[in-house]
């Protein structure tokens, strides 16, 4: 496997298929990791096809396994930035870190796609859900 983060909230891995391993670890690692399941499954029921997949979901190791949104992007305009980001709230979720980090590039259908949505705010609320941005 290729390691393309390690950091105190996260590992974060492609496999040799090109499947995405984030393990959770540090401050609230069980929160960030049941948030960003429940985010990534609000995203797929309501057909956002620009975030990564839930393939896999392991609650004891705290990890999660999606398929690849593409390459990190180096350059992207800050109007972009946020023409990108603001096309994922029509689907009920406002991304918190809205920082270039997270934004991919799909080179199979020429797509931006956004990752990362531990802090991510579910837009239509609901029992137990909450936005675990940092705050400050």
């Amino acid at each position: 496997m290729h390691e393309m983060k390690d950091t105190a909230r996260a590992l974060v891995r492609i496999g040799y298929d090109g499947r995405v391993h984030k393990n959770f670890r540090g401050h609230l690692a069980r929160e960030r990791f049941e948030h960003e399941v429940r985010v990534l499954k609000h995203l797929e029921e309501r057909g956002c096809s620009f975030v990564p997949r839930l393939l896999e979901i392991d609650p004891v190791a705290l990890k999660i396994i999606t398929t690849n949104c593409g390459t990190r992007v180096d350059h992207l305009s800050v109007e972009r930035q946020a023409e990108v980001f603001a096309e994922l709230e029509q689907y009920g979720v406002r991304h918190e870190d809205r920082e270039l980090r997270n934004i991919t590039y799909r080179m199979t259908d020429g797509r931006f796609c956004i990752i990362d949505f531990e802090f991510a705010t579910l837009l239509e609320g609901g029992p137990g859900v909450v936005s675990l941005k940092p705050s400050g």
